[in-house]
């Protein structure tokens, strides 16, 4: 793994030696950062990090901070070693909490983010509660994209309050894009 582009580009990424861990694959993250368009000053949220790819990558592209949520200590250590070998700690916070937790500290701290990446465990719900936390929180700003990372077997729910932008598949992974339902009706 590697970073893709922008000031980082070209840099290695350390990678989890746990196989329950999947790794968003360059080709993917590749896809979609091109369809996101620039991301200079952006507020980024993490969820359920891994290696903190997706974020690093984020930051590499003009991004201002990413804050990173990873509940698994293997992973954890693994993002932190990312984040100490590209050296911007400066850029970063980091949590281990479960991503329900974090959301609900960032949302009582107001913090709002203009991008978020949520990539849960494929057979699980916790796409779907995300969404539905993010919104709850109040955690988006008006114009924020939310994209979740999923398999084509287990795709989240609609969520009050998020419309769905797009949605693309790269063999059994799907990525749909979201946005805050305000921003679309501007």
């Amino acid at each position: 793994m590697r970073i893709i582009s922008g000031f980082l580009r070209g840099r290695k990424l350390r990678a989890v030696p746990d196989r329950g861990v999947r790794p968003t694959s360059d080709r993917v993250r590749e896809a979609l950062f091109s369809r996101l368009g620039p991301l200079q000053g952006e507020q980024v949220l993490d969820l359920y990090a891994g290696t903190g790819a997706l974020g690093l990558e984020a930051l590499s592209r003009g991004a201002t901070s990413v804050v990173f949520v990873e509940q698994a200590a293997a992973p954890l250590a693994v993002l932190k070693g990312n984040v100490s070998d590209l050296g911007v700690e400066e850029n970063t916070e980091i949590y281990r909490a479960k991503a329900e937790d974090s959301l609900r500290r960032l949302s009582a701290a107001q913090q709002r983010f203009d991008l978020v990446f949520i990539d849960p465990p494929y057979a699980s719900d916790e796409a779907e509660n995300s969404l539905r936390a993010l919104v709850e929180g109040h955690l988006l700003s008006p114009d924020a994209q939310v994209i979740v990372e999923s398999s084509k077997h287990h795709l989240p729910a609609p969520v009050p309050g998020l419309s769905l932008l797009d949605e693309r598949s790269y063999g059994d992974t799907v990525i749909t894009r979201w946005r805050p339902e305000e921003a679309i009706q501007d």
